[in-house]
């Protein structure tokens, strides 16, 4: 039984992760459960599996959690410093980072530190800090296995080549609800139109970033930490149906692609259990209902949050971690209907243009990029406003 720390279980991956698990009982142990709000998921969650500890983020909501579990043996706490403390526990193997945002970034370091194994599906965390996570991970002999489709379809390609050179991996991106728009369209586009992602069910925030593509930007930076990669080797294609999830080409040409149906529960039992494969009842991909696989080139005017990730990843130092703030407080403000669609990435952009480059940050600089980009992405929303 390999015991299981979700840190985000009320979430898009936290909840399909839970379901993995239900179904694969034999194979894994509920060890800890975490969320920032949601008390009644969290609850509901925790009488399931009835895991050792749970943890509240949002500390006005502690007493309302110890009264819904008080009949049950579990250990309740609340606090960013209390998700930072439980992943060094003994009793967990394996760490699932599903939280949203920067806020996965601390626990993560806490976990590898601790020697756990990590299940990415955090990719803000490899996009703020790279640099140092994947040092982290070397020095304390930690694996850091991907969750992301996209990513976990280059890892599987990779199984048994990871000594051939590769030349280069090619992303691939559904394009959103808007691929088909043209500029002027996009002018007006409200939360809902946003929202409804052609292929996959994600939370609101993702969502979003698949409509503007920076999602792609954010993955884009993420493959360059887990393998290694330099920028002019991440390729991205627009390919509709999300069937291909990712693909690898090496240096003799030849190329290997991972495909299935968009469904987040293959990669997310993939990483919990590899190197094996478990039986599932998922359905089964049929070329038949598929006849057609189409790609095309992204549109990096129309989808400028696109440009901007990569040239963050290109600058390197502290501007992902910058980008990836303003991005944050972007999104949030188009959420609550106080920024166009439009404004997403001119906001992101007026603030890297406006943060002082650091060429090599640790983590004090970090903590501090990124409450000045949120700061400064705020000022810029004011003015526009």
């Amino acid at each position: 039984m390999k015991r299981i720390a979700i840190l985000g279980s009320t979430g898009s991956i936290g909840t399909q992760a839970l379901e993995v698990i239900r179904e694969q009982k034999n194979h894994f142990e509920v060890e800890v459960l975490t969320a920032n709000n949601n008390v009644a998921l969290l609850a509901k969650q925790s009488r399931e599996f009835v895991p050792n500890v749970v943890v509240i983020g949002n500390e006005q909501k502690y007493e309302e959690l110890v009264d819904a579990l008080s009949d049950l043996p579990i250990k309740v706490y609340a606090g960013n410093s209390a998700l930072v403390d439980v992943v060094s526990m003994d009793s967990i193997d394996m760490v699932l980072t599903a939280m949203v945002g920067y806020a996965g970034l601390e626990p993560t370091i806490a976990a590898i530190r601790a020697k756990k194994a990590i299940a990415l599906a955090n990719k803000e965390t490899l996009v703020v800090a790279g640099d140092l996570i994947t040092r982290l991970a070397l020095e304390n002999k930690t694996s850091i296995i991907p969750v992301d489709s996209e990513h976990s379809a280059i890892f599987q390609c990779l199984a048994g080549e990871f000594s051939n050179p590769i030349e280069k991996i090619i992303l691939t991106a559904s394009g959103g609800p808007f691929v088909s728009k043209n500029v002027d369209y996009l002018k007006t586009v409200r939360k809902t139109e946003a929202l409804k992602h052609p292929n996959w069910d994600m939370g609101a925030k993702i969502t979003i970033d698949s409509a503007t593509m920076m999602n792609k930007g954010l993955e884009a930076i993420e493959a360059k930490w887990l393998f290694d990669l330099r920028p002019e080797q991440i390729d991205i294609i627009v390919h509709q149906q999300s069937i291909i999830h990712s693909l690898v080409q090496f240096d003799d040409g030849s190329m290997k692609a991972q495909m299935g149906l968009p469904d987040m529960k293959l990669p997310i039992q993939y990483a919990l259990t590899y190197p094996e494969r478990l039986f599932t009842n998922f359905t089964r991909f049929n070329f038949l209902e598929y006849p057609e696989l189409t790609f095309q080139k992204p549109d990096f005017d129309k989808f400028r949050s696109l440009g901007l990730a990569f040239e963050a990843m290109r600058r390197g130092g502290n501007v992902p971690c910058v980008l990836n703030a303003a991005n944050e407080i972007a999104v949030s403000s188009f959420l609550q209907e106080k920024i166009g669609f439009l404004e997403i990435p001119e906001i992101i952009e007026k603030t890297m243009a406006r943060v002082c480059f650091i060429d090599n940050p640790d983590i004090d600089n970090y903590r501090e990029c990124d409450a000045e980009a949120r700061e400064i992405a705020h000022e810029e929303i004011s003015v526009s406003n």
